[in-house]
């Protein structure tokens, strides 16, 4: 496997920060791939440290599956073990462990050494068990390094990270997963509900903690409101699979029964029920017998199902961090070939209550300890340090709020730019060579030794599309890994390709791409490249790939798609 040309920026950013300051965090929202990351992280310092012994925290007992599968991906040489409710067995190289079992005093009685302890969803670090674990690692080796990977840096109840952290490593964050086309971009609706939106706004906030459900349900919940919600998604999202958001499980149980009696199957979940109910409702979803989940803060974090294309907000949060978990599930681009009959450009979101109105739009930026006593301490325009009450600076004259407005406009600007450039710089960051194979359903390629991916344009939407390179040991197998969006699909095709090649497959740098074509290679081009100067060997080898081998695999795919 090879990681994203980001993903060996973040790693290397975190090693760096361990090995400075002895513990850092690092934050990639969701769809930058922080499992893969932090398993990266873990590979590369036991391959500097003989039997380097890390303990990786999780708060749930299926995350540590997950993590210890997506690990073992990365790094299947390193021996891993298990300390959950279900199993204790200290005897990995590399400890995945439930903070539940972990911070229980016998379990700490008998901790061994560790010389790494990595925390997954690093946000919950201040909790209590948190700090047992912690302390009991540090007492036992003073050396032992902190890693915390979270996509939500910034606590609801307002306890700093920074008390933990003493610096942040990196942030892959939203709007750049979405430039790079890992994530598709939210299409939010604020929907004016009137008298309703006044009450919201004027509703107290206990303090350190999020709204009162209650107050929150006794203004959302009523039936020209419900109503209106199932009106506003028929008209905005009718087609698509929705998660819904309530305040309270009746408010829930309302909502459900408006979708349903207005012949939507929609299905409730909520913490009352068993977990085999609520993994019922959601194979419902999966199976297409459900259309729309309501749930109560069941759904806001570790739950991933790629097809949700629309999310609909009927609670309130004041913690930006909870909207941003709640709009994520929404974000995930569609592998294809796990979910072949869906497909996603983007995800709307429907707010009727007040969180965009608050928290605007969905980057969250870090600020840990040190930075939240000062939200500026430098001019913006000179760049030298000046009172926080300054309203003109003093060195330079420059009115402060003029000058920050202007580098608003200016960042903006930039954004825009960066978007429209992202293809650009998706395809220069690539590990491999991709070719413009000058077609009219504008096909580009790229092949590594084993695999090939193509991506092009079908019936208005964009495919990627991989396959095996033929051998007389492997069967051809070819797979429609995404459809929709260009960049997402751009996206797909690289991480296709990178899950099976190695780095020397992949190094476009290689001095043989930019070789001029084989006399063989120049006989078997197709017509549009004969006489072209600037074809090189790189260029022929995929051109040929698609010639000889993809297209007709890729013809045959795409006569399945519906």
């Amino acid at each position: 496997m090879i990681l994203r040309p980001r993903q060996i920026e973040f790693v290397d950013k975190s090693i760096a920060a361990l090995k400075e300051h002895g513990n850092t965090v690092s934050v990639a929202f969701t769809g930058a791939g922080k499992t893969i990351c932090l398993s990266a992280v873990i590979k590369k310092l036991a391959s500097e440290k003989a039997n380097l012994k890390t303990l990786v925290i999780a708060h749930r007992d299926e995350i540590t599956y997950q993590n210890q599968d997506k690990f073992l991906k990365v790094a299947p040489n390193i021996s891993t073990s298990l300390f959950n409710g279900d199993t204790k067995d200290w005897s990995g190289q590399t400890v995945f462990g439930m903070i539940q079992s972990l911070s229980r005093e016998n379990a700490l009685e008998e901790l061994p050494t560790f010389d790494l302890v990595v925390i997954d969803e690093a946000h919950h670090v201040t909790a209590e068990t948190y700090r047992k674990v912690i302390d009991c690692v540090t007492k036992n080796n003073p050396n032992a390094k902190i890693f915390g990977v979270t996509a939500t840096p910034m606590r609801g109840d307002k306890n700093n990270i920074g008390v933990i952290f003493s610096n942040c490593a990196d942030q892959i964050s939203l709007p750049e997963l979405i430039g790079s086309g890992h994530l598709v971009p939210p299409v939010t609706y604020r929907i004016d509900t009137g008298e309703t939106g006044k009450k919201l706004e004027a509703i107290s906030v206990r303090k350190g903690s999020d709204y009162n459900d209650k107050e929150i349900a006794d203004i959302l919940d009523t039936v020209p409101l419900n109503t209106r919600v199932v009106e506003e998604w028929k008209a905005k999202a009718g087609n698509r699979k929705t998660v819904i958001f309530c305040s309270n499980i009746e408010h829930a149980s309302n909502v459900t029964d408006a979708f349903k009696h207005a012949g939507v199957k929609a299905e409730l979940v909520t913490s009352l029920m068993t977990s085999e109910s609520r993994q019922q409702a959601l194979q419902d979803l999966e199976s297409g017998k459900v259309q729309v989940l309501v749930n109560v803060a069941i759904l806001t974090e570790g739950w991933d199902y790629p097809p949700i294309s629309c999310v609909v907000l009927l609670r309130c949060s004041s913690y930006k961090s909870t909207m941003i978990q709640m709009i994520g599930r929404g974000l995930r681009p569609i592998d294809a070939s796990i979910y072949p009959n869906d497909s996603k450009t983007d995800c709307i979101v429907l707010d009727f209550g007040i969180s965009t109105i608050l928290h605007g739009n969905l980057e969250q930026e870090i600020k840990l300890k040190e930075e939240l006593a000062k939200e500026r301490d430098t001019c913006p325009d000179c760049k030298k340090k000046i009172p926080l009450s300054a309203e003109v600076c003093p060195l330079c004259n420059a009115d402060i709020e003029e000058a920050e407005e202007q580098q608003k406009v200016a960042r903006e600007k930039r954004v825009l730019e960066q978007f429209v450039m992202a293809e650009i710089n998706l395809l220069e960051k690539s590990h491999f060579a991709w070719t413009d194979l000058r077609l009219p359903n504008k096909a580009m390629m790229a092949a590594g030794f084993n695999v090939w991916c193509c991506v092009l344009e079908y019936e208005g939407k964009w495919f990627a599309i991989g396959g095996r390179k033929q051998s007389a040991n492997i069967d051809t197998e070819t797979t429609i890994v995404h459809k929709g969006g260009k960049l997402q699909a751009l996206a797909a095709g690289e991480d296709f390709l990178c899950k099976y090649e190695t780095h020397e497959a992949a190094s476009k740098v290689g001095r043989w791409r930019y070789e001029k074509p084989t006399t063989k290679q120049r006989k078997w081009l197709p017509s549009q490249f004969k006489g072209v100067r600037k074809i090189t060997k790189g260029d022929a080898s995929a051109i040929l790939t698609y010639q000889i081998q993809a297209q007709v695999e890729i013809d045959n795919a795409l006569s399945g798609v519906a």
